[in-house]
């Protein structure tokens, strides 16, 4: 009997070890989210009138775009290159230096990306409306692929998996060429989402400086560093799919008010004709309810949102369920 209740008590404290770490990292998340909405708040300049001449994104909001999204991003990253280290555990664990140099190399080559960046789009005409309508339907672009749920269910789950096929190969040949192959691997895990984040970013640096967006970036690889510290470090098994949830709600709005500027920025460029709603909201309102061109755009990418993440359920969910209910019956009636 006192075995029992020992298993009992133990099993109690574990349960309740895992209570406290998920209350512990809800309030985490609950104060990034905060001190993100405070800042977007509190902004010195206020929340600007879109509808005012050369009017663009406060600062606290360009500051919490861009933060949410390089920790979105960020996220993604960490849980990918924890999923095919998770085995370099004892003697393995030096293999998961190759890829944290790949990591690394990463960071440094997204970095050099930003500049190249830079240089492009001043080549093309910097700050001029073209530009800038250009570079907002390429940061519209990114927030689609960043919140497509077909995309990270189906193909994202299938980049994991092409990375544990990779990682298997690797180990099974050994010496330099799976220490190099290791560290591509930590490479291409970290660049891709570097790369979305680079393209996304140049919209709102037109808009703000380089400056202002810097700060928020700042704020994310802070996020995201303390993520990658509790998870490799302290090997702690987060909330990930919580945290993912959560901010991709937050990009949510993001993408409306972005396809709402968006628009504007069409329409002040000539590429697109301007027809009025009919109504004058107050404020920063118009920039989420501008004109007709800019709800049915808006709505057009909230169909996709919310159309991807029903695709990804019935294929990853619902065919397979259908699939196995038919075998039974095909049995049955042969």
């Amino acid at each position: 009997m006192r075995l029992f209740r020992h298993c009992d008590t133990v099993e109690e404290l574990l349960e309740r070890r895992r209570v406290r770490r998920r209350a512990a990292w809800s309030v985490v998340a609950l104060l990034a989210i905060g001190a993100l909405a405070w800042k977007a708040i509190t902004a010195p300049d206020g929340v600007t009138d879109p509808t005012a001449q050369g009017a663009n994104l406060a600062h606290g909001a360009v500051v919490t775009n861009s933060a949410l999204l390089v920790f979105r991003e960020g996220l993604e990253a960490v849980l990918v290159l924890a999923a095919f280290t998770a085995s370099f555990v004892g003697a393995n664990r030096r293999l998961r230096r190759p890829v944290a140099v790949g990591a690394a190399v990463a960071l440094l080559a997204s970095v050099a990306t930003w500049f190249v960046a830079i240089e492009v789009i001043g080549a093309l005409g910097g700050g001029g409306l073209d530009v800038q309508a250009a570079t907002g339907l390429l940061a519209v672009a990114v927030l689609l692929v960043v919140m497509n749920w077909f995309f990270h269910k189906v193909y994202w789950t299938g980049w994991i998996a092409a990375h544990n096929r990779r990682r298997r190969a690797l180990l099974g040949t050994g010496g330099l060429s799976a220490l190099t192959g290791l560290a591509i691997l930590g490479f291409t895990s970290v660049y891709r989402e570097g790369f979305e984040v680079v393209l996304f970013l140049q919209n709102l640096r037109l808009q703000a400086g380089s400056g202002t967006v810097l700060e928020g970036v700042s704020i994310g690889v802070g996020l995201t560093t303390l993520v990658g510290i509790a998870t490799f470090a302290f090997q702690q098994r987060l909330p990930y799919r919580r945290m993912l949830v959560a901010t991709g709600v937050l990009l949510g709005f993001v993408l409306l008010v972005m396809v709402g500027e968006t628009i504007q920025e069409l329409q002040l460029a000539g590429w697109l004709p301007t027809t009025s709603v009919g109504v004058t909201f107050p404020g920063f309102v118009n920039l989420w309810f501008p004109t007709v061109e800019g709800l049915l755009a808006q709505a057009v990418a909230a169909a996709l949102v919310i159309g991807s993440y029903f695709l990804a359920e019935h294929v990853r969910v619902r065919a397979p369920r259908a699939r196995a209910a038919r075998q039974p019956a095909a049995s049955e009636s042969s």
